[in-house]
């Protein structure tokens, strides 16, 4: 009992950890808003792909990447995979440095909603009356929000689509996070290195433009990247989704505080009210899921056994 105490508590805090720093990941990115997010993503993943590098060969982990090599289909997912992630991070990027903090927290309020979308076309799911009732508070707050923004809100949506799509192909990948994370890692950086190499000659590039506290930043890029994947895949173990599933709130929560109050972005209350619809489909959600996971593990009183173990 006072280990799985301790094991729960333990991934609690590197969950918290994980969220934390993902939410303060915009304050990071926006050190480096001088630059074109294009060629900071391409820089991201040669430093990450340098670091799975190096954790594979100190873990002496390398051979467990052979099973994507030998199967035509797991590769397929891995890099359909890791092409995904490359569109998340390069709409995350290219928002932040120019200014679009608040509809990154929209983007990513709104991916549990693109994630039960997904179960519904794909593998024609059925929706209980709550979730039905989350999916038309988002699609309202969508029409509302592209009123107020003036435009559709596809920096949001893109967030939105790519996170819930990946988070479905990673679900069909039977590789621990460190090796799915190198194998997707390593599937993009040729076209990292040749984005880095193609942007180098401009002017205003990296190597060209960047001081050396930039070239600092920009070199541990992949640090900030494997780090909060690493505390999570810790808390994954160890807690349970229920309790799980609603800390990943603090990421877009943090990101619409520091758009709002620390970045000044425009925030009327019309775009407000599309915010706290989607909100409101979140709670519901939420209740919704807490609901099903008790109903799974209730004890069926119809059956003697469950009788005998109620009394």
């Amino acid at each position: 009992m006072h280990d799985d105490a301790q094991q729960l508590r333990s991934g609690i805090i590197a969950g918290l950890a994980a969220y934390l720093t993902w939410g303060a990941l915009t304050l990071y990115w926006k050190q480096l808003h001088e630059f074109n997010p294009f060629e900071l993503v391409g820089w991201r993943i040669i430093s990450a792909s340098l670091i799975m590098a190096s954790i594979l060969t100190v873990t002496g982990r390398w051979a467990r990447l052979r099973p994507v090599l030998q199967s035509r289909a797991l590769l397929g997912r891995v890099v359909l995979a890791a092409l995904l992630l490359t569109v998340n991070w390069c709409t995350y990027v290219f928002a932040v440095v120019n200014d679009h903090v608040i509809e990154t927290a929209l983007g990513y309020f709104m991916s549990p909603l693109g994630t039960m979308a997904v179960g519904v076309l794909v593998f024609h799911e059925r929706l209980s009356r709550m979730q039905r009732i989350a999916v038309a508070l988002a699609v309202i707050a969508v029409v509302l929000l592209t009123i107020t923004y003036g435009r559709f809100p596809v920096i949001a949506l893109l967030l939105a689509l790519s996170w819930s799509l990946y988070g479905w192909l990673k679900k069909q990948v039977p590789l621990s996070p460190l090796e799915s994370m190198s194998a997707e890692s390593f599937v993009v950086v040729v076209p990292a290195v040749i984005v880095v190499m193609l942007a180098a000659p401009a002017a205003d590039s990296i190597p060209n433009t960047a001081d050396g506290l930039h070239l600092v930043l920009i070199a541990c890029t992949g640090i900030a990247t494997v780090v909060p994947l690493m505390l999570f895949a810790w808390a994954a173990q160890r807690v349970p989704l229920t309790l799980l599933g609603p800390m990943q709130y603090i990421i877009p929560t943090t990101n619409f505080l520091l758009g709002w109050l620390v970045y000044h972005e425009e925030l009327p209350a019309s775009r407000l009210f599309g915010f706290a619809l989607v909100w409101a489909g979140l709670v519901l959600m939420t209740v919704d899921a807490v609901q099903r996971r008790r109903s799974m593990h209730a004890p069926d009183l119809r059956s003697p056994h469950a009788l005998d173990r109620a009394r």
